[in-house]
């Protein structure tokens, strides 16, 4: 008897530890998840103050857990909303690269062509004088094209600068000849024996060259700049689909739910969700790099040949080479153009001595010295541009295959590369043991943690990825000097952003399915009743020792 007594006082005392025990574990505290759930500026009213059982949760993992149903609903707009914002700002960096390198490339070439002018204006009316004043609409019309190339493109260069030299010849001619009249005829006439006669010497056909190509480049190297900036600034504003949000929210905060708060995701396992959000993203790499290579190869010709500076500097003493060739040789130029054209009538006696006089070249055109020239436009020189742009241009290639290393390199995203066995893993505190997958959105059919329509690529990533081929075209065209026929190729009404995500709460039957795990939710619930077990072990050992008592009593 005195056996069953202390047997009965051993199984009395463990019925109120295993009490005891159940009530810690079951009143474990919440104190931190709360402070940090309030600290976001969430109600402190949805956040229990000790564990609650998690059968409410749809996609952290359940058992007993620190998260209410309204915690997991509004953790997972949070996180969907911090990824939202990692992605800017890294996108971000890149759209002021390329919008501060066009902001300046296109104030140093407008600068540039302000410059040229004011130079030709200024030289022009100290040699010439009167007479150039009253020929420079010609001079004025031959920059306002080159100016309206820039910034409208619809300008054929090389036939506006053909209609250039052909007005001048006509106003030339009748400088040199002022003793007779031309109608309009006869000037036509002129100008058919232009490529014979040569009246400007080969500076036309250089200056045509030079100007066309150095033109095509820049304009286009400029354009480049600003699709750049305009792709970055479509693609960096991201939606993420729901199985992405759900996969979001398991990797940021279902950590807190199991108490977890200072655990950070695995790197590998931030990659793994990375790829899969950003899948689309994923396929603009190798248009992307495409066309970095192109703009680089442009950047090249600015340098060199094509350098847009160093025609449009000197532009006023080729012009001016031109004029005095053409005066030099009029006597040859107007005899030719006699015997193919007739000859022309004489202007009456007092006409002819006025004309004279006022047509007189009594100074030669003398260029400016190093020191009269204008401030370097926009206070640089290309050379200097190109050299910054080019830099840039190199680290931004391969970026949207880098993007989601780079993200997962924040330290807000995930544990570093060394922190493999104490970070999470979407299960808990342990090794992340899947493989990671590829960039783009072929490579996501293997994904083990977001569930990717590979059969759906997004249309506002098509759409860039179209823009770039196309700038990519024009880029190989400038590189080979080729003028290039430009359009819109940006489109307002693409969207505001790629993927198609849905809010939390207006996805209630996708929250059913956990989309960021291939695994399944059975390995999830698995584990999540492994937990229920070993909480469930005290009252299973209370429940017998009670039998155990009532036994007793019938032995006695």
């Amino acid at each position: 008897m005195a056996r069953l007594g202390l047997l009965a006082l051993l199984c009395t005392l463990a019925v109120l530890s295993a009490a005891l025990l159940a009530a810690e574990l079951k009143s474990k505290s919440c104190s931190e998840v709360r402070r940090l759930y309030v600290s976001k500026g969430f109600n402190k009213n949805d956040a229990p103050t000790h564990e609650i059982n998690g059968d409410h949760l749809k996609i952290c993992p359940q058992g007993y857990t620190c998260c209410s149903q309204e915690m997991e609903e509004k953790y997972s707009l949070q996180s969907k909303d911090e990824f939202k914002s990692v992605i800017s700002e890294q996108c971000n960096h890149l759209q002021d690269v390329f919008a501060s390198r066009y902001k300046k490339f296109d104030e140093f070439f407008k600068e540039l062509l302000e410059n040229a002018e004011k130079s030709l204006n200024d030289m022009f009316v100290k040699t010439y004088g009167r007479l150039y004043m009253q020929n420079s609409e010609l001079f004025k019309d031959l920059f306002e094209e080159l100016k309206r190339y820039y910034v409208v493109g619809n300008v054929n260069l090389e036939e506006m600068l053909n209609d250039f030299w052909a007005r001048l010849l006509e106003r030339m001619f009748r400088l040199v000849n002022s003793q007779y009249h031309f109608t309009d005829e006869y000037l036509e006439c002129v100008s058919k024996y232009t490529e014979e006669l040569k009246p400007f010497g080969d500076v036309p056909r250089k200056l045509k060259l030079q100007v066309t190509r150095a033109f095509v480049a820049a304009r286009t190297f400029a354009q480049g700049l600003a699709v750049a900036r305009d792709v970055v600034s479509k693609v960096s504003v991201v939606n993420p689909t729901a199985q992405c949000t759900h996969a979001l929210l398991k990797m940021i905060y279902c950590s807190h739910c199991q108490g977890l708060v200072t655990v950070k995701p695995c790197y590998n396992y931030c990659s793994n969700i990375m790829r899969g959000c950003l899948a689309n993203q994923g396929d603009l790499d190798f248009e992307w790099n495409n066309f970095i290579d192109a703009m680089l190869m442009v950047a090249e010709r600015l340098e060199g040949p094509f350098n847009i500076e160093s025609v449009m500097d000197p532009i006023d003493v080729k012009i001016s080479d031109a004029i005095m060739n053409m005066q030099e040789n009029s006597v040859q130029v107007s005899q030719k153009a006699f015997q193919g054209c007739g000859p022309p009538k004489p202007l009456p006696a007092g006409r002819i001595s006025r004309s004279i006089s006022e047509s007189a070249f009594s100074a030669r055109f003398r260029p400016y010295h190093p020191e009269e020239r204008p401030t370097t436009a926009a206070g640089t020189s290309l050379d200097r541009l190109v050299t910054d742009v080019k830099e840039k241009l190199k680290q931004a290639k391969k970026f949207w295959s880098s993007l989601p290393s780079n993200v997962c390199n924040d330290e807000r995203m995930a544990a570093g590369n060394g922190n493999e066995d104490d970070c999470w893993n979407g299960k808990g505190k342990s090794r992340y043991l899947f493989a990671v997958t590829g960039n783009g959105l072929a490579n996501q059919v293997s994904n083990p943690e977001v569930q990717v329509d590979t059969s759906k690529p997004d249309i506002l990533i098509l759409r860039q990825i179209m823009a770039l081929r196309v700038m990519t075209s024009k880029m190989k065209n400038a590189y080979n000097g080729n003028d290039v026929d430009f359009f819109d190729i940006s489109d307002e009404n693409s969207g505001e952003g790629s993927g198609s995500g849905c809010e939390y709460q207006h996805c209630p039957s996708e929250l059913e399915y956990n989309a960021t795990d291939h695994s399944g939710k059975n390995a999830n619930n698995k584990a999540s009743h492994a937990g229920a077990r070993i909480r469930a072990q005290p009252y299973l050992l209370t429940v017998f020792c009670i039998l155990f008592l009532v036994m007793q009593r019938e032995w006695r």
